[in-house]
């Protein structure tokens, strides 16, 4: 067994996202294969050892805050003073990272976001010659900064979009003035974004010419807030104590600690006792600011069109291929945190509604730029089809999501690789990539020949078929989809799943077809032709297919019953 450690959490505003990335590889890994070592970083940046069992909890704070506070569901970052305590053993146990090597072969990266998708965590890794998930150093420098990004697209693809940062400081000292700027320099609508924050957190459209609404707008992404006098006393005490209280979410809050007039301030109640002391000894208004407050918010012109998701993985010879762009059909006037994260909250297509050529242009445009950024092993980039045909790309992600309905998993199940086989792809394709690195090249090799004697073996072995005839229930079919993936992991049987489409027949559905959302779905593709994208992709990806699938079947089996 190979020991993977899955490494999730860490001190961004994203770490929900990513502990359900790591619920997902410690679910989802070969269990045939792999050993799953769950590591989770807290706020703090300290390295825990985590039992088991809370991999299983709804959240972070369900199993990580204050032992003697529990109730209080707080982020441990409040609570400052326990920076350099031990944590309770039902927890788990602190480690040194140095210590790393003694516990773990390989690493996971399911983190986002600063000090997670900019080459900290890569770097440190590197520093102890641990193999890691996902791009080198260089892919990674750039993963999250959005206006590095921007000029590097620009200089990648010629592409043209309007874009200006505003400081902080800037913005503070004559607020009319930076909003006039901006519309002279790009226009209406306006699209801000906190740069360094993923998952769609510190986004906003201002689609009209309105001073009040780019306000709201870029403090959300500056994550600072101004609070009048006027505003708090129309308040009562128990909107007080829930507008604190709402402050708690990293998401949608300010998050804590944050600073109001640069007083520290580490929970609801002190926020509450430190505003109404600021307002009773005269203050008119006060600012609140995270103490992670981005200095810089990034505004840019609106690109009107198709809006899509495109991953690009790589072949062993290195060479980039890109997966069948997904496009997003936003339910929500913005794509923010919610809508991209609630169910319902948008609607996919997988390919983009568009001409074959569209869909290639996307493809081309998409490996040129992973090509051209050293973003090598696993990709994901965003971007918009405009009407006139042309391709625009945003936010590259070196970490894509992996909760088992992001959407990378969505475009590798289109090429037949379930999320097992999708993190076996992760894991040997990056140990691929690291031995291209030069740094500790024989143990790396040695590690690369352990796992293809362990694949090779187990492939070798006639797994039973365990079937499942459902029903065309949404509900059935959403556990259904479960059953499947742990079988998967499990690897001791074959999973197979039959629809009943009638009173006479059912359907057995190809591994495609199980990441569908609903069942109408389902039906919809008993009905439509394949894309002659998605045939092309899969011939192109066919080596990856081969290696980590077998032989997959991509057509439905029918049976009379």
């Amino acid at each position: 067994m190979i020991r993977i450690g899955i490494f999730f959490g860490g001190p961004s505003r994203e770490r929900e996202i990513s502990f359900a990335g790591g619920k997902t590889a410690f679910e989802h890994l070969d269990k045939t294969l792999f050993q799953p070592v769950p590591i989770f970083i807290d706020g703090f940046g300290r390295f825990v050892l985590i039992e088991h069992k809370h991999m299983y909890a709804p959240d972070i704070r369900s199993f990580y805050t204050h032992p003697d506070r529990p109730n209080e569901h707080l982020y441990i970052e409040s609570y400052p003073e326990l920076k350099f305590q031990e944590i309770p053993t039902s927890v788990g146990r602190l480690i040194d990272p140095s210590t790393l090597p003694h516990f773990i072969d390989f690493a996971l990266l399911a983190m986002h976001g600063p000090d997670c998708e900019d080459g900290g965590i890569q770097g440190l890794l590197e520093w102890y010659r641990i193999p890691y998930s996902g791009p080198g150093l260089l892919g990674s420098s750039i993963g999250i900064d959005k206006i590095l990004q921007n000029k590097l697209l620009k200089t990648v693809t010629g592409q043209q979009k309007a874009s200006v940062g505003v400081r902080y400081e800037d913005w503070k000292n004559n607020p009319e003035r930076v909003f006039s700027t901006v519309k002279q320099q790009i226009g209406l609508p306006i699209v801000l974004k906190a740069p360094h924050q993923g998952s769609s957190i510190g986004v906003a459209i201002v689609k009209q010419d309105d001073f009040e609404a780019f306000s709201k707008g870029i403090n959300q992404c500056f994550f600072t807030f101004s609070l009048s006098r006027e505003t708090w006393d129309k308040l009562d005490a128990t909107e007080k104590k829930q507008w604190a209280n709402a402050q708690t979410e990293l998401e949608s809050g300010i998050g804590y600690p944050l600073y109001v007039d640069d007083i520290a301030v580490y929970r609801p109640n002190e926020l509450l006792r430190v505003i109404e002391r600021l307002f009773e000894i005269g203050n008119d208004s006060i600012e609140l600011k995270s103490s992670d407050f981005e200095p810089i918010v990034l505004c840019e012109s609106f690109v009107e069109g198709q809006e899509f998701s495109c991953g690009c993985l790589q072949l062993e010879n290195g060479t980039h291929v890109a997966l069948p762009p997904t496009e997003v059909i936003k339910v929500d006037e913005v794509f923010d945190f919610n809508s991209k994260y609630r169910s319902g909250g948008t609607r996919k297509r997988i390919p983009v509604a568009t001409t074959l050529d569209n869909n290639r242009k996307i493809q081309e445009t998409i490996v040129h730029v992973a090509e051209s950024l050293g973003m090598s092993v696993c990709v994901r980039i965003d971007g918009f089809l405009t009407p006139a045909g042309k391709v625009v790309l945003h936010d590259p992600n070196t970490v894509p999501g992996m909760s088992p309905t992001s959407l990378i998993f969505k475009q590798m199940a289109e090429i037949g690789l379930n999320i097992t086989q999708s993190l076996t792809y992760l894991i040997r394709q990056s140990l691929i990539a690291r031995i291209r690195s030069a740094k500790n090249t024989v143990q790396l090799i040695e590690l690369l020949q352990q796992l293809d004697q362990l694949k090779g073996e187990v492939d070798q072995k006639q797994k039973p078929v365990q079937s499942v005839v459902i029903e065309p229930n949404d509900e059935v079919f959403a556990h259904t989809r479960k059953w499947y993936s742990r079988l998967c992991a499990e690897g001791v049987v074959k999973p197979e799943v039959w629809l009943r489409k009638d009173a006479k027949t059912t359907v057995k559905l190809p591994v495609q077809w199980l990441f569908k959302d609903t069942i109408n779905e389902v039906f919809n593709a008993l009905e439509t032709e394949t894309d002659p994208l998605i045939i092309e992709t899969r011939h192109q990806c066919s080596e990856i297919t081969r290696r980590y699938a077998g032989d997959a079947t991509f057509e439905p089996e029918f049976r009379t019953v």
